[in-house]
């Protein structure tokens, strides 16, 4: 028996509609900040910066000199970032929102997003990876920053069982991160 696998197979085909919220892309953000070059140097940044003030706090506390310019710095540079990320992702979901609701089209050939004011075709060369977290599918470019970055939130599934087709798809064409 010969089986035909040319024009006429079926191909498996998941589709999620969604509405994006501000947490999509925060935690997306997150998750691509764990991949990208920025994201590590901003990890080493703010260990390098925490450390220094646990020192200078050290310092304070066995007498010495504390240096309340570098410290005051230090915090708020520690603190914007820890906030980056979610100073972003909300700039991101403003955009997103003004598109209306999201159907995304997930198949072998690649993803497409429809919004009521756009739609973008990705094929998989474009983002050849991904991350999983436990909300999302988060799409990224294979430079080093992960420029280009496309969210699936799992919440958009039909049913259940579309998850773990889609993350089926997403491992046959893309490396999981």
């Amino acid at each position: 028996m010969v089986m035909d696998m040319g024009r006429d197979a079926v191909q498996d085909v998941v589709e999620l509609v969604y509405q994006p919220v501000a947490k999509d892309y925060v935690r997306g953000l997150r998750a691509r900040s764990g991949v990208s070059r920025a994201g590590k140097l901003r990890k080493v940044a703010f260990i390098f910066l925490a450390i220094a003030l646990c020192m200078e706090a050290l310092l304070a506390l066995t007498g010495g000199h504390l240096d309340w310019r570098f410290a005051g710095w230090a915090a708020l540079v520690v603190v914007l970032l820890l906030l980056q990320p979610m100073t972003q992702g909300r700039q991101l979901f403003r955009f997103a929102q003004r598109q209306g609701t999201f159907r995304a089209s997930v198949a072998d050939t690649g993803l497409t997003v429809v919004t009521d004011n756009s739609t973008v075709n990705v094929n998989w060369t474009m983002q050849p990876r991904y991350r999983e977290t436990p909300e999302l599918f988060v799409l990224m470019s294979g430079d080093k920053n992960a420029t280009g970055m496309t969210i699936l939130p799992k919440r958009g599934a039909q049913h259940p069982a579309d998850v773990d087709r889609l993350r089926a798809i997403l491992d046959r064409h893309l490396t999981r991160v």
